[in-house]
């Protein structure tokens, strides 16, 4: 069995994280780390899962497990690594955006199986995608390894509240949230950052701008993100180009009709749905932010790590009705 352990375990990254290690048959989680919930059960914080675990939260870590999973806050990870010594041995995957950019002072892997699963495979350390990041790559990556991103691309994206965290604050209050909308960081959301270097490292000549417009959804989880730019060939070309690409990839699918939340939520999957208009390529992509998004894309990481098959403990069913 693959040993674990998780850090800031109180949070809602760690929850799914939890609910999908628990049922992975060749894992064990040898503990939950919680500085503010140290000696709690986990199920005073995770009300999912009561009855199926008997796990409280620590303030200790134990160094000899086989992987650790980092879902503390962004800017913690880093100091995390730096104050904290494993065997040589031991897995690190990061949830947080600490390590996504590469820029020389780390080692850390961008996690995004669809574009680097052998580097994954390889490595002992994995920098996991953003949300909006993983939602938006999928949507593009298939033409940029065409090099077919020859224009500007124009992005909208919707997410759910479980998106800003389990901390409450005026964005995610029910009172505010509920029957509303709101763009927020229009142009300059951080997920940016790491979607042009995805971008550049499958067509190193693209020099165009990726106009992003995030949005705040009346809804608890889910990213549904549409993206267009122009495309000089058909259809039926897009289709077959963006098959080819996932054809090794089993958690992204094309899809003929065009898809709605509720059939990714609770999954790991990515349903993309294409369609032209004029000299314009529209590409509709959804996931869960908080499975494909995070956690489950966390797991997926996992078992290339190990060399397990990529699906293993995330067969999981959406929830349509």
């Amino acid at each position: 069995m693959i040993e674990t352990g998780i850090i800031g375990g109180a949070g809602y990254t760690a929850g799914e994280l939890i609910r999908i290690l628990m049922h992975h048959p060749e894992v064990e989680i040898a503990f939950v780390h919680s500085t503010s919930q140290a000696d709690a059960a986990v199920t005073s914080i995770h009300k999912d899962l009561e009855g199926e675990i008997s796990l409280s939260f620590t303030n200790q870590i134990k160094k000899d497990v086989d992987v650790i999973f980092l879902c503390s806050g962004h800017g913690r990870s880093k100091a995390f690594v730096e104050e904290q010594s494993f065997p040589g041995e031991t897995k690190i995957i990061d949830l947080s955006h600490d390590f996504r950019l590469a820029n020389g002072s780390h080692n850390f892997v961008y996690g995004l199986p669809e574009l680097n699963k052998s580097q994954i495979q390889r490595s002992t350390q994995v920098a996991n995608p953003g949300c909006f990041a993983t939602c938006i790559q999928l949507a593009l990556l298939p033409l940029a390894f065409k090099g077919l991103l020859k224009d500007d691309v124009h992005i909208n994206a919707v997410t759910g509240s479980t998106g800003a965290g389990q901390q409450p604050t005026h964005f995610t209050h029910f009172s505010w949230r509920n029957n509303n909308l709101s763009v927020y960081k229009a142009f300059e959301h951080q997920h940016l950052a790491e979607i042009n270097q995805s971008i550049r490292s499958l067509q190193p000549g693209f020099d165009h701008n990726l106009y992003f417009i995030p949005q705040r959804g009346d809804f608890a989880r889910g990213i549904l993100a549409t993206a267009y730019t122009r495309f000089d060939g058909d259809l039926e070309e897009a289709n077959a180009l963006y098959k080819d690409y996932y054809k090794d990839s089993p958690f992204v699918h094309i899809t003929d009709r065009n898809p709605d939340l509720k059939q990714v939520v609770n999954t790991n999957k990515c349903l993309l749905y294409l369609k032209r208009h004029g000299d314009v390529l529209l590409v509709v992509s959804v996931i869960d932010n908080l499975v494909k998004g995070a956690s489950g894309q966390a797991v997926q990481n996992l078992n290339l790590a190990f060399g397990l098959e990529e699906k293993t403990g995330l067969q999981l069913k959406a929830s349509v009705f």
